[in-house]
């Protein structure tokens, strides 16, 4: 039980399953390389810098309850602002040893921490649970829907053992007291920018803009245990994960010999490309790899509601593959997919082998 020396709160079946769903839907097909090893992170000026700022959606009535919440069970009514608001997901290998949430001098500003859970353990991942230092309950069961909040001193130093196979995926909020680091107030200037951009080149389009190539290259810190090709794009790994290759017509035409080090790659994912399941390729262009990945996953996450639906593809976009789009997918592999067992080992889970064998057909 919670007391005043170790202040924290427990909530079951705090957010629906749906919408848990949904915030991972949101992660897997917007996330990037996070701030520690094997850790991917998606945060909400992100979306919006990725002109994604669509997704901000379910999480504005979230923010508001856990606020409140936090608010009435810490005795601080009207006095908490939103510090930082993200998604966040641990792979195999990461954890994080006995520490508070305002351990550093630049966290300072953080009194009060909420973890939500998007997915189970034992169902969707092994390893990843929390334990508290001291006071009850000591260790907490991730399972989708719950919630555990918590001050960020020293009164409740935590930890998360090692995550052993999967992907844990949580939303995390943290509070604080001082207005001047209001979330809200940096989201809302993004926002404003982002829409006097699109006013200026009149676009109004919710298609996605990929950020650096560098926040979504994942490499192994210690790559001389693997090897030197312990490295991927992390937005080609999702999509190789629910099944899918990517093609480009652009790197089919050019004029690069295999694998040159001397084409840009990174820019090539910026332009038109199209998937492939297997020996089929789907024969429309996606706008850039963010757009195919969004719509992957949009897919695979609506799979169930989709196959008993009345909506129809196209069948004659379905195309078989030739021979030189075969190599052609074979060599950006290899330059983008570069360990493919990696990939997988990060983002396959028990749950995922599932999902991928209840994925959309071309033809629904």
């Amino acid at each position: 039980m919670a007391t005043a020396e170790h202040p924290r709160l427990i909530l079951n079946n705090f957010l629906s399953l749906d919408l848990c769903k949904e915030l991972e839907f949101i992660h897997k097909s917007c996330s990037t390389v996070g701030y520690r090893d094997n850790v991917f992170s998606t945060t909400l000026s992100h979306l919006i810098a990725t002109n994604s700022a669509q997704f901000l959606i379910p999480f504005v009535p979230i923010r508001e309850r856990l606020r409140e919440k936090a608010e009435e069970f810490f005795g601080c009514e009207y006095e908490l602002f939103i510090e930082f608001t993200g998604l966040i997901s641990w792979c195999k290998g990461s954890k994080i040893g006995w520490h508070s949430d305002d351990n550093r001098s630049y966290l300072k500003q953080r009194d009060f921490a909420a973890v939500c859970y998007l997915n189970n353990y034992e169902g969707d991942f092994k390893g990843g649970l929390f334990h508290f230092q001291d006071g009850e309950p000591k260790t907490i069961v991730p399972m989708a829907g719950n919630v555990i909040m918590y001050t960020a001193d020293s009164r409740n130093v935590h930890s998360v053992d090692e995550i052993i196979d999967g992907e844990r995926l949580t939303l995390t909020l943290w509070f604080s007291r001082d207005g001047s680091y209001n979330e809200d107030a940096k989201l809302i200037s993004l926002l404003s920018q982002s829409v006097s951009h699109n006013l200026s080149y009149k676009s109004s389009s919710c298609v996605p803009l990929p950020a650096s190539s560098s926040m979504y290259w994942f490499s192994l810190t210690s790559p001389q245990v693997f090897g030197w090709q312990s490295e991927f794009d992390i937005r080609c790994a999702r999509l190789h994960v629910d099944g899918f290759d990517i093609h480009s017509t652009d790197y089919l035409k050019s004029d690069f010999p295999p694998c040159d080090s001397s084409f840009d790659f990174s820019e090539l994912l910026m332009k038109p490309l199209q998937i492939v399941r297997r020996d089929e390729l789907f024969d429309k262009n996606f706008v850039n790899i963010l757009h195919a990945l969004q719509v992957v996953q949009f897919y695979c996450w609506k799979a169930s509601e989709i196959q008993t639906s009345e909506i129809e593809m196209e069948t004659n976009s379905i195309v078989k593959l030739s021979q030189s789009e075969r190599e052609c997918i074979i060599e950006l592999k290899s330059v983008l997919l570069k360990d493919q067992q990696l990939a997988e080992t990060m983002f396959s889970s028990m749950s995922c082998e599932r999902a991928r064998d209840n994925s959309f057909d071309w033809a629904v």
